[in-house]
């Protein structure tokens, strides 16, 4: 596989499940990339090299980043400006940055404070792919394989740095889409942002309940499906809901109002709008969910 820009040497900042992935995936395809992993914890970043993540590591960013053709940003999007801010002095010239970011907005804003512009070579990615299992412990070189990865450049993203950070993702199997950095918000805010806003909050309510007491010994399959993602990273998701939060409270506020419609059929004895509510929603997850895994 040839890219459009060469790339010898990639930095992850941030080495954990999804930054860990990314790396993980270039090491098992075999290119001659030298994987750098950067972070504040030693332990962590130790574990990476003897999991075969990354071949070295540095907790210095300026150490870390010295000649780095490709930075990969896998922080928590709360601290992606103060790594932006760390890197920027060390940067060799010509160095493309991208990041894992779930909220697009949040991340350009961040890079436009950082650097008080938006490099030619930035380029905003999404991979729509992920585990309730965080850390490094739990990189999957496999992760992305016919998994969807979003990137959203902006006017000022350079064409040549858009195809090798592209050509990278297809590298470790990825389907790469593009879209618009506002639009991916909207969507991801409604399919992945929504659904774990749901999970946490229903476990939280659950947890302890004066009425039910540990309910938990109770549950079946259906409800451990349904609350899988409540197991997600705490801080990672906390970021997620303050960095997308107008969109997040927007669709939460619909799903609030098809609650409120649903409790009215149920207290109205209403079995048939609830047959015609529950069987469009069958049909509709058959067609557009079961499909994508046949």
């Amino acid at each position: 596989m040839s890219l459009a820009l060469p790339v010898k040497k990639i930095t992850v900042v941030g080495v954990g499940l999804i930054g860990g992935s990314f790396a993980k995936g270039i090491k098992a395809s075999g290119q001659p990339i030298e994987i750098v992993g950067y972070g504040h914890n030693e332990a962590n970043l130790q574990l990476a090299v003897e999991l075969g993540v990354v071949d070295r590591y540095a907790t210095d960013m300026a150490e870390a980043v010295k000649d780095s053709d490709l930075i990969m940003l896998g922080v928590p999007l709360g601290a992606m400006q103060s790594a932006l801010e760390a890197m920027r002095p060390y940067l060799k010239e010509g160095a493309i940055i991208s990041d894992v970011g779930s909220a697009k907005m949040s991340v350009i804003e961040a890079v436009k404070t950082a650097f008080g512009e938006l490099p030619a070579r930035f380029v905003a990615g999404h991979p729509i792919a992920g585990k309730e299992k965080s850390g490094v412990a739990a990189a999957d070189a496999e992760l992305f394989v016919k998994h969807r990865v979003i990137l959203t450049p902006t006017p000022e993203t350079e064409q040549a740095a858009l195809e090798t950070v592209r050509s990278l993702w297809q590298l470790l199997g990825a389907d790469v889409i593009d879209m618009e950095p506002d639009y991916h918000d909207e969507v991801l805010a409604a399919t992945s942002h929504l659904p774990h806003m749901l999970a946490f909050g229903l476990v939280e309510m659950l947890n302890e309940h004066p009425e039910l007491g540990n309910v938990f010994q109770y549950t079946a399959g259906g409800f451990r499906d349904f609350t899988r993602i409540a197991s997600s990273d705490a801080v990672m998701w906390r970021d997620i809901a303050l960095s997308n939060g107008k969109a997040i409270s927007k669709w939460l506020r619909h799903y609030q109002q098809a609650i409120g419609h649903m409790i009215e059929l149920i207290e109205q004895q209403d079995g048939d709008a609830l047959y015609a509510l529950f069987h469009e929603a069958k049909t509709a997850r058959d067609k557009h969910i079961l499909k994508k895994t046949d």
